[in-house]
């Protein structure tokens, strides 16, 4: 049975997305200010470990945008490109870069690609569908980058209506540039 991962970047209060308007942390930036080697090499093992990326529409549509066209990312650009995409959104009607929508109940869409052939279903960004799935029960794992930076403010990994769930740590390491990577399972 292939696993349901979910990639995250997090600031250490918890926060996964641009917080808007604040000076010098425009979209990405707080996280990629963070760049090494070792950073990129984790996250082209985990690429190359999956066969299939999951994204909400949100993501979805900005990252149609630029990586069908982006240049000099070697062969994790070929890999974000050629993998099969599905996609969670009741208003798409239309999708390129290898998109299908997933059709009918959510849960039992995702159950059935987790029992198909193949290697990871990897969750990139998409936050209402991760939180979604976590309250679901579908995350296999949780894969976290918690970057040395407290933000304050905007929308954090977890909100208010997230179900609690206990989870083991199974892999963590902290990367030159003050990153730390965790891996986590849900406890049965």
């Amino acid at each position: 049975m292939r696993k349901v991962v979910m990639s995250q970047f997090v600031s250490l209060d918890g926060v996964v997305e641009d917080p808007g308007g604040v000076e010098g942390y425009q979209y990405g930036g707080w996280a990629f200010r963070f760049g090494s080697t070792e950073q990129q090499q984790v996250k082209i093992d985990e690429l190359f470990q999956a066969n299939t990326l999951l994204l909400g529409r949100r993501t979805y549509e900005g990252f149609a945008a630029v990586w069908p066209t982006m240049q000099g990312t070697g062969a994790y650009g070929e890999r974000m490109n050629s993998l099969p995409k599905y996609i969670a959104s009741t208003t798409l009607t239309e999708m390129t870069w290898n998109a299908t929508p997933l059709t009918g109940d959510l849960a039992e869409a995702i159950s059935k690609l987790k029992q198909e052939e193949g290697q990871d279903i990897l969750i990139f960004g998409s936050i209402q569908l991760v939180q979604t799935l976590h309250n679901l029960r579908l995350i296999d794992e949780y894969r976290l980058m918690v970057f040395p930076l407290i933000l304050g403010r905007s929308r954090r990994l977890f909100s208010d209506t997230s179900e609690m769930q206990a989870l083991q740590l199974v892999e963590n390491k902290l990367l030159p540039s003050g990153v730390l990577t965790l891996t986590y399972h849900p406890t049965k």
